[in-house]
């Protein structure tokens, strides 16, 4: 089988928490996984992980808010591949839980440069590389809108879901397909951080959300 029969997927933030469960689960699906995150270590022990179930990865350690780090990675893709059959976005900056006018300018800063603008940056990158092969965009939704010190996480996480929403809306007709799938809450250190002292033993793993979200894709 050459590349350009092999079905790809691109996972930005594939280090850790539903990002590398959804890279894994990918990986024993067939598919030859992307993986983007700044942690290099992570990203490693990932491509071991993807290796177990017969899978094959590509590591990317890179910053999704450069701009030409990710124009790189697309050249790479499309020159390799020709295109992308699913990108899953999962890379979110999680600003610390703060009264809305005491957030940290620089939390607030990073959460709209990672959150919000390069979103935009890669939706405008990938859609090419997912018309060629009539592919998926697939984002996560966390509704924090609005709950008291969420002001940063809560406001450009609703932010990046309406524009995925819109470009959902916009592609009806002729795709790319956008998908926009609410996971239960997970074991994630994110939610650690969140809610200290949690009992997580009542929470769903990583991979059980990962495996129900990849089969209501149907794919």
């Amino acid at each position: 089988m050459s590349d350009r029969d092999q079905k790809l997927a691109i996972v930005t933030g594939a280090s850790r928490g539903l990002g590398a469960a959804i890279a894994e689960r990918l990986g024993a699906r067939g598919y030859h996984v992307v993986a983007v995150a700044r942690t290099t270590g992570a990203l490693e022990e990932l491509d071991d992980r993807i290796r177990a179930v017969g899978g094959a990865a590509t590591l990317a350690p890179m910053d999704i808010t450069q701009p030409a780090a990710m124009i790189q990675l697309v050249q790479a893709v499309l020159d390799r591949w020709g295109g992308c059959d699913l990108w899953a976005h999962a890379a979110i900056h999680a600003a610390p839980l703060a009264p809305a006018p005491h957030v940290d300018p620089k939390d607030m800063d990073r959460s709209v440069a990672l959150n919000i603008t390069a979103t935009h940056g890669l939706s405008a990158l990938f859609d090419p590389l997912l018309r060629a092969r009539n592919g998926t965009a697939l984002f996560f939704d966390d509704p924090r809108a609005g709950q008291p010190f969420f002001g940063a996480y809560g406001a450009t996480k609703a932010a990046q879901i309406a524009f995925a929403r819109s470009w959902q809306a916009e592609n009806q007709r002729l795709g790319p397909r956008v998908v926009i799938a609410t996971p239960n809450p997970m074991p994630t250190a994110v939610r650690a951080r969140f809610f200290p002292g949690e009992d997580r033993s009542t929470l769903s793993p990583c991979r059980t959300e990962a495996d129900r979200i990849l089969a209501e894709l149907a794919i």
